[in-house]
């Protein structure tokens, strides 16, 4: 997200207005696969719970593999989100195509979401700091495996930017750059990493947000880390992508 819009949906308070945070009338990317006016993508039906892939999930499996509120990592702080989950309104995109890199949600996307959970990892006390969403989702029928062949597409069809559209406002993202994976190991059957260089309101400064996201079977976790500021903070920590990792694959594959 942009500004101080992704930290109001990320439990930092509803009132922040800074950065990017009202950005009107930005004009979309042009071309690309799925465009148009549509704000949620119209697949296909969802595979059935019996279609080929690794067995989903539970809520609980996905609560017990997470940061727990309180947990430290570093300097960093886990909590619960205390306004909902990130991205649980509308947060659509425009074109289409490039939805994956604004959200995964079970309400904007079609892919057969089974479970998640989410959390939120910064320094405590540090309302302008650096935040991380930490999202594990869990998918039936494969499509764990589809949401990560979207993003990859969403990564080459958005390069040049695309407008995230909310019911009160536009964020520009100026452009859309692969960056260095972190080295999950044993475990990660594909891995994708991006940053985002958005535009603020006024048109002058460039924030920066970054994106990871693994998949291990039928699971992906998904990193997204921003800061109010100009400040290029240079992706997301891995301090944080390597604690949940590890918390992951001890209850995934303990031994």
């Amino acid at each position: 997200m942009f500004g101080a819009a992704r930290h109001s949906r990320r439990g930092r308070g509803t009132a922040l207005v800074m950065g990017g945070v009202l950005l009107a009338g930005a004009a979309a990317c042009g071309g690309g696969d799925g465009g148009g006016d549509d704000k949620k993508p119209h697949g296909g039906p969802k595979a059935p719970a019996s279609a080929a892939g690794p067995r989903a999930l539970t809520e609980a499996q996905l609560t017990a593999a997470s940061f727990t509120d309180g947990e430290t990592v570093g300097k960093y702080t886990a909590s619960e989100f205390t306004l909902g989950a990130p991205h649980s309104d509308d947060y659509t995109a425009d074109p289409a195509v490039c939805q994956p890199l604004v959200s995964l949600a079970a309400d904007v996307t079609d892919h057969d979401m089974r479970s998640e959970v989410n959390r939120r990892v910064d320094v405590a006390g540090e309302m302008l700091g650096l935040s991380v969403a930490v999202q594990l989702r869990s998918y039936g029928g494969g499509d764990a495996a589809r949401v990560m062949k979207a993003l990859d597409k969403a990564g080459r069809k958005c390069a040049d930017g695309f407008t995230e559209v909310r019911s009160v406002a536009k964020g520009k993202y100026l452009k859309v750059e692969p960056v260095r994976a972190p080295e999950f190991g044993a475990g990660a059957d594909e891995v994708r990493a991006y940053h985002f260089t958005i535009l603020d309101v006024k048109g002058k400064l460039r924030l920066h947000d970054y994106l990871t996201v693994v998949r291990s079977g039928s699971t992906t976790l998904s990193f997204r880390a921003d800061l109010l500021g100009t400040k290029d903070f240079g992706g997301v920590p891995e301090s944080v992508t390597d604690a949940q990792w590890e918390k992951f694959r001890s209850v995934v594959a303990p031994g």
